[in-house]
């Protein structure tokens, strides 16, 4: 079975914040397949559901960010047959301007300490990943407060737009590989001297 997870903080505090994107994009892919509800398992929620005609399990470990390897790699080993090819993993990027979505059949962590985690988990960088752009639009002094913050309500359509398209690409990986996935959904992120 492949596992989608999701990386966030659990608690309600933390719900709309730029670092729960990947806890968002579970709750999208999740409607979208008529999920009927969570279960407990392996500190974390668990569901297993249709995507894209295939049996999936939607993942959003509450071990807090940190540590989402500790929920992550026994639930590929009891689902996903402990192979990281049966792995994608969703979370936020602070290198990605925000509603941009990036996919990945593998990498570093890039200073994203849930995925950093699971990489240590596993002791491997060679599963599929759905990055989501957070970075800020100017300077900020502490980007740990940054990516805990709440997403501001004038940009709820730019995110609704990201979570749609993350979606869509998550069912393209299911369906027609990582590879085709970046090819149609990866943009160009012009460098700052290029603006």
């Amino acid at each position: 079975m492949k596992l989608i997870v999701g990386l966030g903080n659990p608690g309600r505090e933390y719900e709309m914040t730029r670092h729960n994107l990947g806890f968002l994009l579970i709750d999208r892919l999740f409607e979208r397949a008529g999920g009927r509800r969570f279960r407990n398992e392996s500190n974390a929620k668990i569901v297993e559901v249709t995507l894209a005609d295939t049996r999936v399990l939607l993942v959003k470990p509450q071990t807090f960010m940190n540590l989402s390897g500790d929920a992550a790699r026994p639930l590929l080993e009891h689902y996903g047959e402990a192979e990281p090819a049966n792995l994608i993993v969703s979370c936020d990027d602070v290198a990605l301007p925000f509603g941009t979505i990036r996919a990945r059949a593998r990498g570093s962590a890039g200073g994203q300490k849930g995925l950093k985690s699971i990489i240590e988990r596993l002791g491997t960088q060679e599963f599929a990943r759905v990055r989501l752009g957070v970075k800020p639009e100017h300077p900020v002094n502490d980007l740990t407060s940054f990516v805990l913050s709440t997403i501001p309500k004038r940009d709820r359509e730019t995110l609704d737009h990201a979570l749609e398209r993350a979606a869509d690409a998550i069912e393209m990986i299911l369906t027609e590989g990582v590879e085709r996935a970046m090819a149609l959904f990866n943009e160009r992120v012009k460098p700052v001297n290029e603006m």
